[in-house]
Formats: structure tokens, sequence, C-alpha cells
């Protein structure tokens, strides 16, 4: 198998050096920001109502889940002190 590969490199070497070749760098960085382009059109960005109203989400998620730590902290403490209380 390997000689054939071997052979058929030795029957036409131009052949096989195009296939091997890259493109050019400036080509190839050309080809990316044409891509780059299409996908960013391809964006569709939220209203000014959406993104107010994730907002508010969020900070909601983050103020209820702040309560939650905080009250097991708090509960947790205060069972920590009790156990040290008895021990004493």
């Amino acid at each position: 198998m390997a000689d054939k590969k071997l052979e058929a490199k030795k029957a036409d070497p131009k052949k096989a050096a195009k296939k091997s070749k890259k493109p050019n760098v400036f080509k190839r960085l050309f080809k990316y920001l044409v891509a780059c382009k299409g996908e960013l059109k391809k964006i569709t960005w939220p209203s000014a109502r959406q993104t107010t109203k994730n907002f508010g989400i969020v900070i909601a998620v983050i103020v209820v889940i702040g309560l939650f730590i905080f009250a097991l902290d708090q509960g947790l403490y205060a069972l920590l002190g009790l156990v040290m209380d008895t021990s004493a």
C-alpha cells in the first residue's frame, strides 16, 4: 500500500505538491474575516424592554439566593452557639 503512494508521488510531483500546500496567510485571513462578517449578520439583539425584564429577573434571583444564604448562615451560627454553650 505504501508502495502505491510512493509511486503516485513519483509519477506526478506537481499534483502532490498542490494538495499539501496551504493557501496564502492573507487569503486565509480574508476568508476568515468574510465568514465572521456573515456570522455577525445572523445576530439578533434583544430589545430594551427584554433587556430590562431580564435584568429585573436576575436581580430578583440574586436577592432571593442572598436571603437564603443569609438565613442558612444565621441558623448554622445559632446552632453552633447552642453546641458550644452546652459543652462548656
